[in-house]
């Protein structure tokens, strides 16, 4: 399938079954029942354990509302069972909402919701399982050739609907290594590259999180072929995957990935420590 005509689809699978406007509904309900109980995003958020950025896409259906959070919310905001009631059709649709993403993708996005172990390399763009709502959507609406607003709300809603696999438990056991030119790079305007970094530091945080930098002046490196992921699929060997110019490629070969994964090493000891990371992103935000 040719980039032009996965750019054609119609609708996703999420579309198609429905499971849209299920999470619309609820996300209205829950929006309604927090105002109701004079709580801001960011106050609801910190009761449940996401940032406001997560609330307000779950409030506007674009993400979904996991059977916790429903749980947690049906009692912080006394609304009597109505939300706790919901959770066995949110857990049907979360199994249709697996088939979501586009055909091409659907074997990474399967490994990548398994995974017990995810490294990332980012060479120029800051990767979609680390990007804010308004990050991913400042990407995509720069897109060329220009995406229609439907498809650009589509592309969104995936990559946030992607970020829960940091919310499954047992936690799978994270890292980055990003380029440092990546957060110099103020995405989408002041605010939301602000609001972007504030999100690194948060997930940064996180126990199974390990974020480092790579240096701008580093003056050798082992790795100028461009970005990659490497996945520990559960019960399984680990695997790569590129994807240059919409061309998608999942590494499997035992040879291959052992190369990959060689790099990813040296990188992450050249690479700022994690607290050294944090301290940089800390000292980008207070310049902004």
């Amino acid at each position: 399938m040719t980039t032009d005509e996965r750019e054609r689809r119609p609708e996703t699978p999420a579309e198609a079954d429905g499971t849209t406007g299920l999470f619309t509904a609820l996300g209205k309900i829950l929006k309604r029942l927090r105002e109701r109980k004079g709580l801001t995003q960011k106050e609801f958020g910190q009761l449940v354990g996401y940032g406001p950025d997560a609330i307000s896409s779950m409030e506007r259906g674009v993400r979904i509302i996991r059977p916790e959070v429903l749980e947690q919310a049906d009692a912080l905001l006394d609304a009597g069972g109505m939300l706790k009631d919901a959770i066995p059709e949110v857990r049907e649709a979360m199994s249709r909402a697996r088939t979501r993403h586009p055909e091409w993708y659907r074997g990474y996005a399967a490994l990548e919701a398994e995974a017990v172990e995810l490294h990332h390399y980012s060479s120029h763009a800051l990767h979609g399982l680390l990007q804010t709502e308004a990050h991913a959507h400042a990407v995509f609406a720069k897109r060329r050739p220009l995406l229609s607003e439907e498809t650009i709300e589509k592309r969104v809603a995936d990559r946030l609907s992607r970020q829960q696999v940091f919310e499954r438990w047992p936690a799978p056991l994270v890292s980055y290594v990003i380029e440092e030119a990546v957060l110099d790079r103020p995405i989408g305007g002041r605010k939301v590259h602000a609001e972007q970094l504030e999100r690194l530091l948060r997930v940064s945080a996180l126990r199974n999180m390990e974020i480092q930098v790579m240096p701008t002046g580093v003056e050798e490196h082992p790795n100028m072929d461009g970005a990659f992921n490497l996945l520990t699929p559960k019960k399984h060997g680990q695997v790569a995957y590129t994807e240059i110019q919409g061309y998608p490629r999942l590494i499997t070969d035992c040879d291959e990935v052992r190369k990959i994964a060689d790099r990813y090493g040296i990188m992450r000891a050249m690479a700022l420590s994690p607290r050294e990371t944090q301290r940089l992103i800390e000292k980008k935000l207070e310049e902004l």
